[in-house]
């Protein structure tokens, strides 16, 4: 049996697309392991699905000051011990990194030890982890056209993100019936993402009333920012968060206004679902989701509203004219290459598991 080492952490987005891996790996006969940080959010995630999980020690390397980057750096050559230890342990025959800090001495005790690695880099330019560890990989996956100019020209694979298969099991009657809702409306969804949902929840918030004329809404609004006050109103329903429901969710929805983190536009790109993305600002984050969004509008596949530039009717004109031309984008979207990105790393994973 062969066996395969799964490692990548520190959010959702570094662990979800390796849980997408899982069944199709299960079925090719691989025997599964994750290495992950001690405590970080993975280890629940991985061992709610009965992978074995083993933990090592992860510093954030950072491009800023901080007083913790005196000390990180042991914590890395802890990991990188700690990593070299467990591998040489399990013996892998291929290991696949999703990205996150944790990830950096997995894949570099990995090319220690011979042992094939593939990475995947969601964004268009790669991350800090990742630019570190590509020197080591076998093979770079990557979502977006544009990024194979940062790769390697012999390691670059264009290949989409794993999504997972019960992402496309929801039923719009139970995603009407959780919410409250019929179907004499479209649905239209909001969804902040764990960073910046303040101000697509402000946006949404201030054209409630105009916009339920036209839509029912399901607002996902993100960990304490539930409006009470909006509890008992007709045609909205607000989550903090949304997990087993979620398919269901999705499935009713017709248009969906979201953040432009790579995970999730590749999600709604595999959905087909019309889509107004609102990308977090460069003062918020390194400019990864301007990037995203750019390249998904260039496609064809999204609408992009700069969060600089929403208003009360920027953002009305944005909802109502994706809305009216939704056709035209599920086309689009229905002709997109990268919605068979599992069978491209299963084929890449079965190439070189040595």
């Amino acid at each position: 049996m062969k066996r395969i080492i799964l490692t990548g952490g520190g959010t959702a987005g570094h662990v979800t697309p390796n849980m997408a891996l899982v069944p199709s790996l299960r079925e090719a006969g691989y025997d599964i392991h994750y290495i992950g940080s001690y405590n970080g959010m993975e280890r629940k995630l991985i061992e709610e699905i009965g992978i074995p999980y083993h933990g090592i020690s992860s510093g954030k390397l950072r491009r800023y000051f901080d007083v913790k980057n005196f000390s990180d750096p042991f914590k890395v050559l802890k990991g990188y011990g700690e990593a070299s230890h467990l591998i040489k342990k399990l013996k892998p025959d291929i290991v696949f990194s999703k990205g996150g800090f944790v990830t950096v001495p997995v894949v570099l005790a990995a090319k220690r030890r011979k042992v094939p690695v593939i990475i995947h880099e969601s964004d268009i330019t790669p991350g800090l982890a990742n630019k570190l560890s590509i020197p080591a990989a076998t093979k770079v996956c990557c979502n977006f056209p544009e990024t194979l100019a940062h790769l390697p020209a012999d390691k670059a694979v264009l290949s989409g993100s794993p999504i997972r298969k019960e992402l496309f099991s929801g039923s719009k009657e139970e995603g009407l019936r959780i919410c409250g809702f019929d179907d004499s409306k479209p649905v239209l969804m909001a969804m902040g993402g764990s960073l910046g949902a303040v101000a697509i929840n402000n946006a949404l918030r201030n054209n409630l009333d105009a916009l339920l004329e036209q839509f029912q809404i399901i607002h996902l609004c993100g960990k304490g920012n539930y409006d009470h006050s909006l509890e008992d109103k007709k045609g909205y329903k607000q989550f903090e968060y949304a997990k087993k429901e979620l398919t269901h969710l999705f499935a009713a929805t017709d248009l969906i206004i979201s953040r432009a983190g790579a995970n999730a536009i590749c999600e709604l790109l595999a959905l087909k679902k019309p889509n107004i993305l609102i990308p977090l600002p460069a003062t918020q984050s390194r400019g990864d989701q301007l990037l995203n969004a750019a390249s998904f509008e260039k496609s064809g596949y999204s609408y992009v509203l700069q969060e600089e530039e929403m208003t009360d009717d920027t953002l009305l004109k944005a909802v109502r004219y994706v809305y009216d031309e939704r056709e035209e984008y599920i086309q689009t979207l229905k002709e997109s290459k990268l919605n068979d990105s599992i069978a491209i790393i299963m084929d890449l994973i079965k190439k070189y598991s040595k």
